[in-house]
C-alpha cells in the first residue's frame, strides 16, 4: 500500500495528545497507593564524601609475598615502579571491618555468556560483575549510596580530580599518573582520546551499556588532549556537573587503545564487524585497569580471572588491592546464581527476582545458614516501554508501523495502563509486602521521587474498551481480539511483539501476565524471548514493538545518566531513537520533558532539581512516557565469611552491588579462607597466552 494512502488510513489511530484532550476526562487518575511498609530493609551509613578515599603517595608498599616471587624472577617489576607516582588510596575509616588480608576467592554465578573482551565495541563479558570488575572509568559513583545528599557528586577514579574554568564552560581533568594497564603498557590520555573520538563519536561503534553516546555529555561538547595526563572538556553550558556521572561506569570505561586501535577501521583494512570480534572470549590475558584479569574460559562452564599485579589502588598500610587473589563466575542460569548463593556454593548474589524472595529468607534465617541478606529500599522497577518512533527507527514493516501509530496515540496508551491490575501482576510474582504499584517514571526509593506529582490511572477495563472503540477499534471479526481500522495492516487482528530477556524468570512472569491481561482488552500479545546479548542487540536497534524492561540507573538515581530520562538526543531514549540520517520525531510531551531534563543538568541549586523532577515526574506518568509494571526491593546475598561489606549496599541505585561493594577491598580472614583458587600462585600471561603463568 502506498505511504500517503496509508497514512490517510491510520488518521484515528495517530491522534495528536491536543486532540485527545477533549476526551482525556474519560479516565480517571489519581495518586498512586502508598507502598506497603517494608520492615525487612537495611539501613545505610552516611559519610562524608572525602572519608572514602584520597590520592597520595606513601612511604613504602607491599604486596601478597608469592607475587614477589615473579619480581625475584624479573617476571615483574619492582612494586613501586608498578604503581602511580600517587595510588588511590582507600581510607581505613571507610572501611566497614578495616585493613584486610590476601587470600582467597568469590564466586559469582552468571546466566549471561561472554561475546568476548572488546567492551568499547558494545561486546557483553556475560554481565553479573564481569564487566565492573574489567573496566575502570574516568569518575566512580556506585559508593554513593552511602554519601549525603548535599554531598553527593562523583567520586575521582581514573580521572584523579578536575577543576572549572572561571566561566563553567570548561572542566580540565587530571588522570593517573603512571598508572597501568595490567600488561604493564601506560595509562594515558592517548587511551581516553580513542574511547572518546573513535567510540563514542563514531556512530558505527556502541559502547557496552548503550548511554556513551555523544548526547549522554552534551550537545555540542568537545574533548582534547593537554598533555599525556591532562585532557580538557569544552561545554555549551556553563557548569554542568551533571555530566561528571556520565564519565562513570558504564559510560566512560576506556579501553586499552595499544591493543583496539590497530583493529579499528579507521587505522585498519578491519569491517566494524571485525573490529567488534577481534577478541573473542576465547582470547585470555586481554589487558584491563579492573582489578582482576581475564585468565580462563570454558564455555557453559567458568570465566576465572586473576589479580591484576599492575593495579593502581592500595590501602593505607599500602597494601596493593585488591585483597582477594581470584574471581570466579560459573556459567549458569540468573536463577540458579540466588540458590548457590544461599547454599554457600555461591558467594554473591543480587536478589532481584521476586520468586526467590521467601525461600531465600527462610534459609537466611538459619543461624548456620553460610549467607547473609539485606534488603534495602524498592528501586527494582519494570516498565512496558512502546516504540514511539515513526519514522523509521529499526526499519517497520506496515504492521510494525501501525503499531507504532498506536503507541503514539496518548488515549490507547490510556487504555493498557487501565487494563493493568498492578495488584494482580506483583502478587504474581510473589505475595507479601514485597511489591508495590508502580505507575511509572522515578522510583519511589530514590530522594527525588514525589508522590503527589505521580499521576496513576486506577485499573478500569470497562473504560479501556471503551476508549479502544473510540480510536476506531473493534472486534470486527468475533474473535476476541481487536482489529486494526480497514485499510491498516489488512485489517488483521492487532498483534503487538513484546521483546523480553529470555534470562530472567522475572521478565518471562511479567510478559505471559500481560497477555493475559491484554487479551482480556482484545490486545493479541506475542512473547520475543531472547538471551541477554539478542536482546540487547533488538532493542539498541529499534526492533521491537513493546519491550518489558527492567529500569535503569537513571530512574533511581536521577542524577546519573540523567539525559537517558528523555529524548534529549536522538540516541538518549530507550524506546524513541531516531533512525540513521534522521531527526527524532517528537511528540510535544517529549519536548517538554526534553526541556525539564536538560534545564535538570544546567541547574546547580538543589531546590531547583527537586521542583524540576516533580514537573518531570507529572509530564512522564500523565503522558505514559512508559507504562510502569511493578516495582520491589532487593536484596544483597553474600556469604559471611567476606568483611568489607557496607551496611544497607542497595543491589542497584546508582549501580550494580558488585561495584557499590567495592570489591577489591573485601577480604576473608584467615582463619575463614577457603581452598577455592584455580590458579593458585599465578598471574595473568602475556595478552593472547592461553593462560595465567607460574
Amino acid at each position: 500500500m502506498p505511504y500517503t494512502r496509508r497514512l490517510t488510513s491510520i488518521t484515528l489511530l495517530s491522534m495528536g495528545v491536543s486532540a485527545l484532550a477533549l476526551t482525556a476526562n474519560a479516565f480517571e487518575t489519581t495518586t498512586p497507593p502508598v507502598p506497603p511498609e517494608f520492615p525487612a530493609e537495611a539501613k545505610v551509613t552516611y559519610v562524608p564524601r572525602d572519608s572514602i578515599l584520597e590520592f597520595k603517595a606513601l612511604d613504602s608498599y607491599s604486596q601478597p609475598d608469592w607475587v614477589g616471587k615473579f619480581e625475584e624472577a624479573g617476571k615483574l617489576p619492582p612494586l613501586k615502579e608498578r604503581l602511580p607516582e600517587e595510588p588511590l588510596v582507600y581510607k581505613t575509616g571507610n572501611m566497614p571491618d578495616g585493613i584486610g588480608v590476601y587470600g582467597d576467592t568469590l564466586r559469582h554465578v552468571v546466566g549471561g555468556r561472554p561475546e568476548g573482551w572488546n567492551y568499547i565495541a558494545g561486546q557483553s563479558q556475560g554481565w553479573g560483575g564481569i564487566d565492573i570488575a574489567l573496566s575502570e572509568c574516568l569518575t566512580r559513583t556506585a559508593p554513593l549510596f552511602q554519601v549525603e545528599a548535599d554531598e553527593t557528586e562523583p567520586l575521582p577514579n581514573l580521572a584523579k580530580s578536575w577543576e572549572w574554568s572561571e566561566d563553567g564552560h570548561k572542566l580540565t581533568m587530571h588522570l593517573v599518573k603512571g598508572a597501568k594497564w595490567s600488561d604493564g603498557e601506560a595509562f594515558n590520555a592517548d587511551d581516553v582520546m580513542f574511547y572518546w573520538e573513535d567510540a563514542v563519536l563514531d556512530p558505527q561503534v556502541s559502547p557496552l551499556g548503550g548511554g556513551a553516546s555523544p548526547e549522554a555529555f552534551g550537545e555540542g561538547t568537545t574533548l582534547a588532549k593537554i598533555d599525556d595526563y591532562t585532557v580538557e572538556w569544552t561545554f555549551k553550558t556553563p557548569f554542568p556537573k551533571q555530566y561528571l556521572y556520565s564519565m562513570s561506569y558504564p559510560n566512560f570505561c576506556p579501553g586499552p587503545s595499544h591493543m583496539l586501535k590497530p583493529e579499528h577501521p579507521k587505522y585498519s583494512d578491519n569491517t566494524y564487524n571485525q573490529f567488534k570480534n577481534a577478541f573473542p572470549p576465547e582470547y585470555m590475558n586481554m589487558p584491563v585497569m579492573g582489578a582482576w584479569v581475564p585468565v580462563e574460559y570454558r564455555p557453559d562452564d567458568i570465566i576465572v580471572l586473576r589479580r591484576n599485579p599492575f593495579y593502581w589502588k592500595v590501602d593505607e598500610e599500602g597494601h596493593q588491592l585488591p585483597y582477594i587473589n581470584e574471581l570466579h563466575y560459573k556459567l549458569s542460569t540468573w536463577a540458579d546464581r540466588d540458590v548457590q548463593a544461599v547454599a554457600g556454593s555461591g558467594d554473591l548474589s543480587n536478589l532481584e527476582q521476586p520468586e526467590n524472595f521467601v525461600a531465600s529468607l527462610k534459609r537466611a534465617a538459619d543461624p548456620e545458614a553460610p549467607a547473609r541478606l539485606a534488603f534495602g529500599p524498592r528501586l527494582i522497577g519494570y516498565n512496558l516501554l512502546m516504540n514511539f518512533s515513526g519514522n523509521g527507527w529499526g526499519n517497520p514493516d506496515e504492521r510494525e508501523q501501525a503499531v507504532r501509530e498506536l503507541n503514539r496515540n496518548l488515549k490507547f496508551r490510556q487504555a493498557v495502563t487501565s487494563a493493568l491490575d498492578r495488584k494482580a501482576i506483583g502478587d504474581s510474582l510473589v505475595k507479601g509486602p514485597f511489591t508495590a504499584i508502580y505507575p511509572g517514571g522515578l522510583s519511589s526509593g530514590t530522594s527525588f521521587y514525589d508522590r503527589a506529582s505521580t499521576v496513576y490511572y486506577p485499573f478500569d477495563l470497562e473504560a479501556a474498551k471503551t476508549a479502544l472503540k473510540e480510536i476506531g477499534l473493534e472486534d470486527t471479526d468475533n474473535d476476541g481480539f481487536v482489529n486494526f481500522p480497514a485499510g491498516t495492516a489488512g485489517g488483521k487482528n492487532v498483534e503487538i511483539v513484546v521483546l523480553v530477556n529470555n534470562g530472567y524468570t522475572t521478565d518471562k512472569s511479567l510478559a505471559e501476565g500481560l497477555v493475559g491481561q491484554m487479551a482480556k482488552l482484545g490486545i493479541r500479545l506475542v512473547i520475543n524471548a531472547l538471551d541477554s546479548n539478542q536482546r540487547d542487540s533488538a532493542h539498541y536497534s529499534g526492533r521491537f514493538d513493546w519491550a518489558v524492561r527492567r529500569n535503569s540507573t537513571e530512574l533511581s538515581s536521577v542524577v546519573q545518566n540523567t539525559e537517558q530520562l528523555a529524548p534529549v538526543g536522538p540516541r538518549t531514549s530507550w524506546n524513541h531513537r531516531a533512525p540513521e540520517g534522521k531527526e527524532l520525531d517528537i511528540m510535544p510531551f517529549e519536548k517538554e520533558m526534553a526541556e525539564v531534563v536538560n534545564r535538570f543538568i544546567g541547574s546547580q541549586d538543589n531546590g531547583e532539581k527537586a521542583g524540576l523532577m516533580k514537573d518531570y515526574q507529572k509530564l512522564y506518568t500523565e503522558n505514559l512516557y512508559t507504562i510502569g509494571l511493578t516495582e520491589y526491593p532487593g536484596a544483597l546475598i553474600i556469604n559471611k565469611r567476606f568483611s568489607n561489606v557496607p551496611a544497607g549496599t542497595p543491589i542497584y541505585m546508582f549501580n550494580w552491588a558488585e561495584d557499590s561493594i567495592i570489591r577489591e577491598r573485601m577480604y576473608v580472614s584467615a582463619d575463614k579462607q577457603g581452598d577455592y583458587e584455580l590458579f593458585p600462585e599465578q598471574l595473568p600471561g602475556k595478552p593472547g597466552d592461553g593462560g595465567p603463568i607460574n
